[in-house]
C-alpha cells in the first residue's frame, strides 16, 4: 500500500504518514472511533522526503498493514513548527473536513491577485497562529508583511482564508456575497477604519484567537500559504458549484 504524508494546518499543527487515501484520511482524523472526536480538519497532502526536519525512515518503518490487512491509518511524524519545513512547492491539494467526515478536495492554483480592489480585507489566519484580523494589504501584501524577518512579531509561513464580511462603505452590497462574518459588527467597524486611514497600522487585530472552528460558508476566495518568497492558492469552489457537485459537503458544512 502507498504511503501519503499530510500536512494537518487544523486544528492541530502536525505531519502525518498514512495509508488511507485522503478522503478516507479526512474521514478517520474527523470521525475516528477510538478517539470519539467530532471535529473539522484541514490538511494539505505533500511530498515526500522534503525536509531532514522529519524522519521519512521512520515513517515508512511504521506505516505498514495492520496483520489482518487493514491499512495503518497514521504514524505521526511531528506535531510542531511543520509548517514552517513544509515549503509549498511540495504541496499538492488541500482539504476541509467537516464535523462528521465529509471531505471537499481543493486544487492547488496560481494566484493572479483579488478579482478586483478592496478597501480592506479580513483574514482568518489558520497556522500556526489563530487570530482574526482586517487588513488593508491584499494576501499576497499580507503573506510578505506577516513573514518578513525585519518585522518585531513575524512567523515564517502563514496559512490563512480570505473571509467575507460587510462592506461598511457599501453595505448594498454585501448581500450578494452570501453568508458573512458579522460578529461584533461595532468593533469589525472601527478596525476597518483603523486600517483604512492610511496613518495607522495596515493591520488590526479583531479576535486575538479563532481557535475553536472555521465557518468554511463565510470563506471567500478561498485559502493561502504564504511567505516571503511565495504564495500557494487553494480557491473556494462557488455556492453553485458546491450545490452541482459537492451538495453533501455543503450541507455538512452548513452552507446550503
Amino acid at each position: 500500500m502507498a504511503i501519503h504524508y499530510y500536512l494537518s494546518v487544523f486544528p492541530l499543527e502536525a505531519l502525518i504518514a498514512s495509508q488511507l487515501e485522503p478522503e478516507e484520511f479526512g474521514s478517520y482524523m474527523a470521525v475516528g472511533a477510538r478517539n470519539g472526536s467530532y471535529e473539522q480538519i484541514i490538511f494539505v497532502e505533500v511530498e515526500e522526503g522534503y525536509s531532514e526536519a522529519f524522519d521519512w525512515a521512520y515513517a515508512k518503518e511504521r506505516c505498514v498493514p495492520h496483520p489482518d490487512g487493514q491499512p495503518k491509518h497514521s504514524v505521526w511524524m511531528s506535531v510542531y513548527r511543520a509548517l514552517e519545513y513544509t515549503p509549498q512547492d511540495v504541496m499538492k491539494a488541500m482539504y476541509l473536513t467537516t464535523m462528521d467526515g465529509r471531505v471537499l478536495k481543493l486544487a492547488k492554483e496560481d494566484y493572479s491577485g483579488p478579482p478586483q480592489n478592496r478597501a480592506f480585507y479580513t483574514y482568518l489566519e489558520i497556522c500556526p497562529i489563530h487570530p482574526l484580523v482586517v487588513s488593508r494589504l491584499d494576501p499576497g501584501e499580507f503573506a510578505k508583511y506577516m513573514t518578513a524577518p525585519d518585522n518585531k512579531v513575524t512567523v515564517p509561513r502563514l496559512v490563512f482564508a480570505d473571509l467575507k464580511s460587510i462592506d461598511f462603505q457599501h453595505p448594498e452590497n454585501t448581500g450578494n456575497i452570501g453568508r458573512i462574518y458579522d460578529r461584533n459588527l461595532d468593533h469589525l467597524r472601527a478596525c476597518v477604519a483603523s486600517v483604512t486611514d492610511t496613518r495607522n497600522k495596515v493591520n488590526k487585530n479583531v479576535e486575538r484567537s479563532v481557535v475553536e472552528s472555521v465557518s468554511y460558508g463565510i470563506i471567500r476566495d478561498g485559502i493561502f500559504v504564504g511567505d516571503t518568497d511565495k504564495l500557494a492558492f487553494f480557491p473556494m469552489p462557488s455556492i453553485d458549484e458546491l450545490r452541482r457537485h459537492h451538495y453533501d459537503w455543503a450541507r455538512s458544512a452548513q452552507i446550503v
